[in-house]
């Protein structure tokens, strides 16, 4: 890295990127214990062994894990971007997130899918159906996340050499246009139903979140290049007052998802209110969490590099490692709320043992 870059850059990211992944993990592992038994068909293990309060913990996780990990990294975009040309931009990209995507659908999706028919007690199929495009149910999984991040960086780079001369956004009337839009495109998604995946060899993505998480990437883009977190948070007030009243848009989403059809409102006005309550909860965790990390989880220490340094790779493996402790605790007789705790941490624990002990290997191979 840069020096500059290395100046630049806002540590508090960093270790807000690397709870997020932890999330990722804990929502993985709560679609192991959910109880409407939707992930049977399709989860790399499912326990039988089921528990609701699981469901609610992954309808909250869902809202805003994912858009975090976007705003993160478009924040971090421009930064790479510096003084490098158009190629060494892809090819730095290529290196980071496609090399690791292609690794993963040659290496990791067979072996998701070794892991799926075992725990099932199902046999191993012909070799050909471990191919991630011709799977037929799996697709890529959590993969996906990388061709579509690097999808989002070559937008962005796009749109940076066009150097287009738009109307000058404060930082207020941009988080407003993100959101109104926003809004926009998923009461006009669910309208049309359009909602659902999209699958192909490259690419798979939420039909209903692939334009949000986008705007949110641009968001975070934005914040970098009016260096927003370089001073304190200016109104702690509004702080608080979010921590405060951010629980009713979550809670009222919680319930119009979970229970579509059965609330008292027409249909349009419920899928209206379903999707602001979205946004609004959204925008109301995305606030707060940031915000936290920024005032009081922004210093340095040895735990949180190693943690830093693995998150990565352990979004890349971690579903695999989970499936293995899923497995094993199949037939362990437990509360399945322990069992969900001991596979989070186990699995988290785990894959970032795998990934330091490669940085360590690589590192011996590279000075032997």
């Amino acid at each position: 890295m840069s020096s500059v870059a290395q100046q630049d850059r806002i540590y508090f990211l960093d270790h807000l990127r690397t709870f997020m992944i932890f999330l990722v993990v804990m929502l993985h592992a709560g679609v192991v214990y959910e109880s409407s038994g939707a992930a049977g068909f399709f989860w790399i293990v499912y326990d039988f062994s089921t528990n609701p309060v699981v469901d609610v913990l992954n309808t909250i996780l869902d809202i805003f894990i994912m858009a975090i990990i976007f705003f993160v990294s478009g924040y971090l975009t421009p930064l790479s971007l510096k003084c490098k040309s158009v190629w060494a931009f892809t090819r730095t990209k290529l290196k980071r997130l496609m090399l690791p995507w292609a690794l993963g659908v040659l290496f990791l999706m067979p072996l998701y899918k070794m892991i799926f028919l075992a725990s099932r007690g199902m046999p191993q199929q012909h070799w050909t159906t471990y191919v991630y495009f011709n799977n037929g149910i799996f697709s890529q999984s959590w993969l996906w996340f990388l061709p579509v991040l690097f999808l989002f960086n070559l937008l962005y780079l796009g749109l940076s050499r066009l150097k287009l001369k738009g109307p000058r956004f404060s930082l207020r009337a941009m988080v407003v246009l993100v959101f109104v839009v926003g809004l926009a495109y998923s009461v006009t998604m669910d309208f049309l139903n359009l909602e659902g995946w999209t699958k192909n060899a490259l690419f798979n993505f939420q039909n209903e979140r692939l334009l949000i998480y986008f705007m949110v990437f641009l968001l975070g883009a934005f914040f970098q290049k009016r260096r927003v977190f370089i001073s304190p948070l200016k109104n702690r007030m509004v702080f608080f007052l979010t921590v405060c009243t951010v629980w009713v848009p979550v809670a009222l989403y919680r319930y119009l998802h979970m229970n579509p059809g059965t609330s008292v409102l027409p249909g349009a006005v419920e899928v209206l209110a379903h999707w602001l309550s979205f946004h609004l909860s959204l925008a109301g965790v995305m606030f707060v969490l940031i915000n936290t990390f920024r005032m009081w989880i922004n210093g340095q220490g040895k735990v949180t590099c190693v943690l830093n340094a693995n998150a990565y790779g352990v979004y890349v493996i971690h579903t695999v490692v989970m499936g293995g402790v899923a497995w094993l605790l199949l037939d362990v007789a437990m509360p399945s709320v322990v069992k969900f705790c001991i596979l989070t941490l186990a699995t988290y624990g785990l894959s970032n043992g795998v990934v330091w002990f490669y940085h360590q290997g690589k590192m011996w191979f590279k000075n032997a």
